[in-house]
């Protein structure tokens, strides 16, 4: 990739993170603020939009859950009483938090036993390296190493602070979680075919008023931030009750 070109890409990711966040900031606002049943009714065949769903008394983030067979950024059976979309970024620190002290466990205590489905979704607002790290998630996705290209970067994130991921980084934890195609997985993630997918994540995330890392919702629940660990529990047993 040419210098005027890396320039482009970076003035191009920056601006589309900035608007995201704004939108973000903006719509929860709205959200919050707008008196109810103002939307009009979804047109005859289509879904309710989040706003119009808020409007008519609907929780707006009960249906986040894309439940695809074959995922490869998700974990748990596509039929799960439970999910948790979570919305994260690989240069948080908090996000890293939550990978390393909290996931394993809720992995082993619910995931394992068909409670609970996870779903990713890159919210990529820390800069370019967030989005170069977004799209090399998505390259070890095509090769089956997602959740572990995943931990491996999140397992070697500093307690505070952004990491620093550069390209070399993000190859080398692709080797150390064994990437099959290591010239694959490269070509992949210096391509700009995942963007779209990206970007679909970002304003799915503004749309329900996602500003920062990390996010969840659990059956339509918010929880807001690496909280601990009896926070996720309450939030799923409550979950899997009403399910």
């Amino acid at each position: 990739m040419s210098k005027t070109s890396g320039r482009d890409t970076w003035k191009r990711d920056a601006v589309l993170v900035v608007v995201l966040v704004l939108v973000a900031a903006g719509l929860i606002t709205y959200l919050l603020a707008k008196p109810p049943g103002q939307d009009a009714a979804a047109p005859p065949g289509q879904p309710p939009s989040q706003e119009q769903a808020a409007a008519q008394g609907e929780n707006p983030l009960a249906n986040l859950a894309r439940r695809e067979q074959g995922d490869p950024l998700a974990i748990g059976d596509v039929d799960a009483p439970v999910t948790m979309v979570m919305y994260s970024d690989y240069r948080c620190p908090f996000c890293a938090k939550f990978s390393r002290d909290t996931e394993p466990i809720l992995v082993e205590r619910y995931v394992r036993d068909g409670v609970l489905r996870i779903e990713w979704r890159d919210l990529p607002i820390f800069g370019t390296q967030s989005m170069e790290a977004a799209r090399a998630g998505r390259a070890a996705a095509e090769q089956g190493r997602f959740w572990e290209f995943n931990r491996a970067v999140f397992g070697d994130s500093p307690p505070t602070g952004h990491p620093d991921l550069t390209q070399e980084k993000l190859r080398g934890y692709a080797r150390e979680v064994g990437m099959p195609d290591m010239a694959k997985f490269t070509a992949a993630m210096d391509d700009q075919r995942f963007d779209e997918a990206i970007r679909n994540d970002l304003t799915e995330g503004a749309s329900i008023g996602v500003s920062s890392t990390p996010t969840f919702v659990i059956n339509g629940e918010p929880i807001l931030g690496a909280q601990p660990l009896e926070t996720f529990v309450s939030a799923i047993d409550r979950a899997a009750a009403q399910s």
